[in-house]
Formats: structure tokens, sequence, C-alpha cells
């Protein structure tokens, strides 16, 4: 899946996301607003990770999303 269509649908994928990355606030997710980066640099501040890392685990959340999303 692209992470236009994440984007487009932020309110849905929200909760998968808040699953995933548990550190990261509800606040924190609606400033970010689907914005990949905005996601990515979050991420990287909330669990030292490397840019690599958190680029690979984006990556694979929207593989494993494959247009599932929580209503």
């Amino acid at each position: 899946m692209n992470w236009e269509h994440i984007e487009g649908h932020w309110k849905q994928f929200k909760g998968n996301i808040r699953a995933r990355w548990s550190r990261i606030s509800d606040d924190e997710l609606d400033r970010i607003a689907g914005k990949r980066e905005r996601l990515a640099g979050k991420l990287q501040e909330r669990y030292g990770a490397s840019r690599d890392e958190i680029e690979r685990q984006l990556r694979d959340f929207a593989g494993e999303t494959g247009g599932r999303h929580t209503q």
C-alpha cells in the first residue's frame, strides 16, 4: 500500500499506528496528520532508533496494513 492511501485515511489508521507504536500520543498523531516524515521523526524521537530502522518499520507497517484499517 502506498503512503498516500494511509494519509488519506489517517483517522482510520491511527488506531493501527497507536497499537504498533504505543509511545506516540493521540495528540501527536493528530498533529502528524498522516505525514510520513512527521511520523518518522516522532518515532525516531520516541524510540531512539536510526532513520533506516524507522523507514524499515514504516515500510513493514504499510505492507502489513495492505488496505485493512480499523473503523
